[in-house]
């Protein structure tokens, strides 16, 4: 039978398990990613699961988020990671080396590998032809252990491109028509994978823009085949031996087809606060910027700064806008530098900040409350700038060029023909600036063995579980709408996060960005535990598994939702909270804030049936909800979480 490549993949790692859809199968891990935000859970959870050394071909821990230094919180996280990094024999790209995505693409990421990572965007290594998933740091720390990931098989959404780009649009602008035709949902529980002729005219940087954000579409992942472009791209690095071919098959077929015209693609920009809000960029033209920033993961590559250096030579970003440029890596940093690029942005008005994701996840570059910020970034959820109340776009770097050059969101092809400018025909270097002086390789595995992980003030232990009980009888503490985010659940921001390693301190932020009393409410119901009511895709976005461990640590048993985002609902199996669904989404408008739900006979009711009664005992009501679990999860949750569930499997 004719195979795509997400299939291929797969089969090629297939441990358990058949490939249909909506089966649980495990697959083998040979990759794993971590980032400073997310790793210093995982290194905690790999010392409670008593690793000695990784099992992995290659494991990398990078720190590109929490790089702001405003007190010793940061610092210490830092050491900690690279000293457990160390004790576990992993690689540490050391902080300012780069974002992970594109720095492990450029050092690390080989075709027909898989990978799984602590950070939503891993999928961008899909560019490679390699599948990549995103996850929570639990089942990064298990890969890493040598085990399998556990997922249900997805479709298979294959997305044929053909046509070329026309000027003043680039690959940003193929993603946002993506999220414009589906929304954040669209892609739930499926397996992007890209193919057709439109291909040949997209680099692997161009392919890394659009498997980065299918995260926003909910996908499981996005695969690109690996093809001459991909070698072209490893050859730059210095990698080419690392590359091997992998297309689809003839006559291979999908789950889901639909095709793309590049040249049909115009300027798309996604309005606040979701990147599923997508809209001609001519349609909110005229509209005043205060902010246009350059860089992340979702734009990283070397010609996606050369565009905008070439756009704003010789010119000078408007009096009012703050016009901020991330590079992704040194090694982008070092090329920018050499072509002349970085002269050209800082004379335009750039301000350069060092390699990383700041703004991206909050830390800096936070916007004025209600003022325009044009970004490259993949999300633009409420707060997640680090200002409540923000007012974040999403666009192409020729779009936040042309409108830090007005002042206004502008059309670039507007602003062309108004500055008589043709497109730029940019003269990148075939040969990279290769930079590993700040990749730490692993220890031998006799040192690693005597290096004991630095913990400072600031790094707890992971809390203690407990199993949960037969019965709940719980109030409703927080009842919240469609599409809420884990950065609403878990903040980001320059606030909350030197507090990932502290997760009763980062507890006390949970849900503020909704309701500033849920702590402290929750911490009032520690008796009873309580429970939370969501809407559609409860828990988008962000993999951070904070967002389900802090609020189990103030007493939450069980969140009821209309439906949940993949890497969030198996987060919460995680931790042992239960995840349910309502059988009829109206019953979602019976419940209140604060009505008092009961749940009976839950363990026989778990392992038995996927069908459960709650009973809304203020209201003298009953409803019924179902769990999507496998028996594996089913034993996790009962346990208290998967680290307690193994623990108990040791005795």
């Amino acid at each position: 039978m004719p195979l795509n490549v997400a299939r291929k993949l797969i089969e090629s790692h297939l441990e358990s398990g058949e490939m249909t859809p909506g089966e649980e199968i495990a697959i083998h891990i040979d990759q794993t990613l971590t980032q400073d935000a997310t790793g210093t859970l995982v290194m905690q959870e790999l010392e409670a699961l008593g690793l000695d050394r990784a099992r992995t071909e290659v494991s990398v821990q990078y720190v590109d988020h929490n790089l702001l230094q405003t007190d010793e919180k940061n610092a210490e996280d830092h050491e900690y990671l690279r000293t457990a990094a160390q004790r576990f024999g992993l690689w540490y790209s050391k902080p300012g080396n780069g974002v992970s995505h594109p720095t492990h693409m450029q050092r690390f990421g080989i075709p027909g590998k898989t990978m799984v990572g602590s950070d939503s965007h891993t999928p961008a290594a899909g560019s490679l032809g390699m599948l990549a998933i995103g996850v929570g740091g639990l089942e990064v720390a298990l890969a890493i252990t040598g085990r399998p990931l556990h997922i249900r098989m997805p479709e298979v959404w294959g997305v044929r491109l053909k046509g070329e780009l026309p000027e003043w649009c680039s690959a940003k602008d193929v993603i946002l028509e993506m999220l414009r035709r589906h929304d954040v949902k669209g892609g739930v529980n499926r397996i992007i994978e890209y193919y057709g002729p439109g291909l040949a005219s997209l680099t692997a940087m161009d392919r890394h823009v659009i498997a980065n954000m299918g995260a926003e579409l909910g996908a499981t992942t996005t695969v690109f085949p690996s093809d001459e472009t991909v070698r072209d791209f490893l050859r730059s690095e210095d990698r080419e031996a690392d590359w091997v071919e992998l297309v689809a098959d003839e006559h291979a077929d999908y789950d889901v087809d639909e095709t793309i015209d590049l040249s049909q693609i115009e300027p798309l920009i996604a309005k606040p606060s979701s990147p599923g809000n997508v809209v001609p960029v001519g349609q909110v033209a005229g509209q005043e910027i205060a902010q246009a920033v350059i860089g992340s993961s979702a734009n990283p590559g070397l010609r996606d700064f050369a565009i905008v250096a070439a756009m704003v030579a010789g010119r000078q970003t408007a009096p009012g806008v703050s016009f901020d440029v991330n590079p992704t890596s040194r090694e982008i940093l070092t090329d920018l530098t050499k072509m002349g690029a970085t002269t050209e942005l800082v004379i335009g008005g750039a301000r350069i900040h060092q390699a990383g994701c700041m703004g991206c996840i909050g830390m800096g570059q936070a916007p004025a409350t209600g003022r325009n910020s044009l970004r490259t970034m993949p999300r633009n959820f409420p707060g997640r700038s680090g200002t409540k109340e923000d007012s974040v776009w999403l666009c192409s770097p020729e779009t936040a060029a042309a409108s830090a050059l007005t002042g206004v969101i502008t059309d670039p092809r507007e602003w062309a023909r108004e500055e008589k400018m043709d497109y730029p025909k940019l003269d990148l270097p075939r040969q990279c600036s290769v930079n590993t002086a700040m990749l730490v390789p692993p220890l031998e595995a006799e040192e690693a063995q005597h290096v004991e992980p630095v913990k400072g003030p600031n790094v707890s232990s992971l809390p203690e579980l407990s199993p949960l009980p037969d019965e709940i009888e719980a109030p409703v503490l927080l009842k919240v709408g469609d599409n809420v985010s884990t950065d609403e659940i878990s903040p980001a921001g320059a606030r909350a996060l030197p507090f990932r390693s502290n997760i009763p301190k980062l507890a006390m932020f949970s849900f503020t960005q909704i309701d500033d009393s849920y702590p402290e409410r929750a911490q009032q119901a520690e008796e009873t535990g309580h429970i939370i009511i969501g809407g559609d895709n409860y828990g988008q976005g962000s993999s951070r598994e904070h967002a389900a461990i802090a609020p189990r640590h103030l007493g939450l048993r069980a969140v009821i939702a209309k439906s949940f985002a993949r890497i969030h609902w198996q987060n919460l199996a995680n931790f042992g909270v239960l995840a349910l669904e309502f059988d009829d989404a109206d019953d979602y408008d019976n419940i209140d804030q604060d009505d008092t739900l009961h749940i009976a006979g839950l363990r026989d009711a778990l392992a038995d049936k996927e069908t459960l009664q709650v009973d809304n005992v203020t209201k003298d009501t009953s409803f019924t909800v179902r769990h999507r679990l496998s028996p594996r999860q089913v034993k996790d949750v009962l346990a208290g979480g998967l680290i307690p569930r193994l623990a108990e499997d040791e005795q």
